[in-house]
This record gives C-alpha cells, sequence and structure tokens, in this order.
C-alpha cells in the first residue's frame, strides 16, 4: 500500500532525513554558498529520483561525484526511514522537495558562517 502525507507529515518526514543529513554526511560542510547550493540541489534532486526509481547512472565527472553521494543518502535513507518505502513517487516529491528547502536556509541562508560570503576566503 503507497501512502502519501499532509503538510504536517511532510514537515516531520522532512525533519527526520535533515536531521541524518546534518548528522552523517561530509558533502554539506563546503566552504562557498554556490558550492553549497550546487550540491544540495544536485545531490538531492538525484537523492528524490533515485527514491522514486527514475535516476540514471550519469556520465559526466562532476555529476557522478553527486550520484554517488545520492545513491548513499538515497540506501541509508531507505534502510533508516522504512515509511519512505511505502511512499508514492507524489509523497517522496513532496518530502524531499521540503528536506531540500531545510538544508538551503540550514547550510545557506541561516548559516551564520561568514566565510561563505567572504570574497577574499
Amino acid at each position: 500500500m503507497e501512502t502519501t502525507v499532509d503538510a504536517t507529515g511532510v514537515d516531520a518526514q522532512a525533519d527526520q532525513l535533515v536531521n541524518f543529513i546534518m548528522k552523517n554526511c561530509l558533502w554539506q560542510f563546503h566552504s562557498r554558498t554556490w558550492d553549497r547550493e550546487r550540491q544540495n540541489r544536485e545531490i538531492l534532486t538525484m537523492t528524490k529520483e533515485i527514491l522514486c526509481e527514475e535516476n540514471k547512472e550519469p556520465t559526466e565527472r562532476l555529476d557522478r561525484c553527486y550520484w554517488v553521494d545520492a545513491v548513499v543518502l538515497a540506501r541509508n535513507y531507505r534502510r533508516n526511514f522504512p515509511w519512505i518505502n511505502v511512499m508514492d513517487n507524489a509523497g517522496i516529491a513532496a518530502v524531499m522537495q521540503r528536506v531540500r528547502e531545510k538544508v538551503d536556509y540550514q547550510t545557506i541562508t541561516g548559516s551564520l558562517n561568514k566565510e561563505l560570503t567572504d570574497e577574499h576566503y
């Protein structure tokens, strides 16, 4: 049985996935805003695609780097959060969109790290 969730459920589930990223993923610590924006976009989009079984292995080197991180993250999500295994693709997409928003906030827009915007760093 596939399930979707309401907005409150999406937020709660996204919080679980974001918490996993913050505790276990080193890729969130790039030193520049543009690096963080790109990595968040690429890794989390590919993770969503993998979870929805829409992803194809990329051929470009940089894309492959993001893809490997996405594969590892998707495997960990499936193993540690069994509720994701019974969600439909629309539910997964909604949760992953919220994950992206929250990760962007924590690692970029809400970050107090001044090095992110220091042009001399």
